[in-house]
């Protein structure tokens, strides 16, 4: 086994652990609340402007490693075929970061009571069952971005990701980020930190959705416009399926 292979299936299995690390810690913050690992002992105002920068910073990897034009740019020195991998590595340890950097608030905006409380934390579970299922009906979903390096060894194609439409998304385009944004909000414990990051992430998602939204028009041409003036973006018009 050659160098190249040996690095390419560490950046595999590194894409892999990062992943999985950083989304069940992610998960636990979610729902719990932020994991006393790392606390700075830093003033409420400072503690804030440090949570929103941690948040920013995933923002602008997340998003911005993304686009076709940051791909372009960084050609000469990630080949195409690793650039999945190390992107799934990059968002993998910023989300890690977050996790486990965040300062929590001593500071209380709401707390619910029985049985508001557990009809909370029974949305969360609904939106976390949302995502399964949404994750679940993109049948060619690449996680840690493995597609174009396994097919770089086995010296095959890449195949195209074609356009399909099932499961949640016949009633919106992003199923996927409407769960999550259920999630963010299903909280019965609220903080200072905790209502910074709900507003922050929606926010994020709104632009984020958008930025998707004309990479995707521009990837499958009028099979997607056409899909997206029969289905709504992100709140379903009715319980019935557009598609």
């Amino acid at each position: 086994m050659g160098p190249s292979r040996i690095l390419s299936y560490f950046l595999l299995v590194l894409a892999y652990v990062s992943g999985c690390a950083s989304l069940g810690l992610f998960g636990v913050f979610l729902w719990a609340g932020p994991h006393p690992i790392a606390d700075l002992k830093l003033a409420p105002p400072i503690a804030l402007a440090f949570d929103a920068l941690l948040s920013t910073l995933f923002f602008l990897q997340h998003s911005g490693m993304i686009r076709r034009s940051f791909r372009a740019r960084f050609a000469a020195v990630i080949p195409d075929c690793y650039y999945s991998v190390v992107y799934a590595i990059a968002s993998g340890v910023v989300l890690l970061l977050l996790a486990v950097l965040w300062q929590p608030s001593r500071l209380g905006v709401l707390s619910l009571d029985e049985p508001l409380r557990w009809l909370v934390r029974g949305a969360f579970l609904v939106a976390m069952a949302g995502m399964v299922w949404g994750f679940g009906s993109l049948r060619f979903f690449d996680p840690i971005g493995s597609r174009p390096l396994l097919a770089h060894l086995r010296g095959t194609p890449v195949l195209a990701t074609p356009l399909a439409i099932r499961g949640p998304y016949r009633w919106v385009r992003h199923p996927i980020y409407a769960f999550f944004l259920l999630m963010i909000w299903a909280s019965p414990d609220v903080t200072a930190d905790r209502l910074l990051f709900n507003v922050l992430w929606t926010i994020w998602m709104v632009v984020a959705t958008w930025l998707e939204e004309r990479d995707l028009a521009g990837e499958f041409g009028e099979p997607y416009i056409k899909y997206q003036r029969s289905v709504p973006m992100v709140v379903p018009w009715s319980f019935r399926p557009r598609l």
